[in-house]
């Protein structure tokens, strides 16, 4: 029986994401893990289909759910709930982009089940070096191994615990934007709930290797922005 609901949000990028469910399917807790296919092109549709059995992965084609189009995170996340609290288990949001070590689930789990009143868990994310990089470069030279903070937290790799999603019905979430990782930091705050982010249990991020457009505010800010504010991209 499974320890933990993990959800992998999906847009293309086939190898980042089976390196991402391989590496769950190697964790050291049980745990369900179902990836969720936001109308990728059919090459990555095919391959998530042809990889399900060998790597031990659920899989949602959102095309079966929904007309809208992607991205569909509210959707993603609201299907989530509904499943762990189903399960009365815990939910982990790790994305397409992110590489846990075997230990990582495990490790929030035990945190979280120590801590009071523990909403949000997140583990930091690191380059190949092991370097602190994007999205928590904030706490680069940080020396505690779990900061306690009012700031928010990425969905990178995020553990919800069960008392914050009976607390806060994902069908609230708001229509207008694309990404709550701001919004249910901060809901989990104000609900009384603290938010952590374990420094001792990194994790290893290619950032927007998952959504290759948002590269652009590197390589050229100017598209970027553009793409973000006139095409209505990437609301938070």
């Amino acid at each position: 029986m499974a320890d933990v609901i993990v959800i992998t949000p999906v847009k293309n990028s086939l190898e980042t994401t089976l390196d991402t469910a391989r590496a769950i399917a190697g964790s050291t807790v049980p745990v369900r893990h179902v990836i969720f296919n936001d109308f990728s092109t059919a090459e990555t549709k095919t391959g998530l289909e042809e990889n399900q059995a060998e790597i031990g992965y659920e899989l949602i084609h959102l095309e079966d759910l929904t007309d809208h189009p992607s991205p569909n995170y509210k959707l993603v996340l609201q299907t989530a709930q509904k499943m762990a609290n189903g399960s009365d288990l815990p939910l982990l949001v790790i994305e397409s982009d992110v590489v846990v070590r075997s230990t990582t689930i495990e490790d929030l789990l035990k945190f979280q089940k120590s801590s009071v009143k523990s909403g949000l868990v997140g583990s930091v994310t690191v380059d190949e070096k092991d370097v602190v990089n994007f999205p928590y470069l904030k706490f680069k030279g940080v020396n505690e191994s779990v900061i306690d903070t009012s700031r928010s937290l990425s969905f990178c790799c995020t553990l919800f615990s069960t008392d914050l999603l009976k607390a806060y019905d994902f069908l609230g979430l708001d229509e207008a934007k694309d990404w709550y990782d701001t919004f249910i930091s901060k809901k989990s705050i104000e609900l009384g709930f603290k938010n952590h982010v374990l420094m001792n249990a990194p994790v290893w991020h290619r950032p927007h290797a998952s959504r290759p457009w948002k590269q652009l505010k590197y390589s050229n800010p100017l598209k970027y922005y553009f793409l973000k504010f006139w095409k209505g991209m990437d609301k938070i």
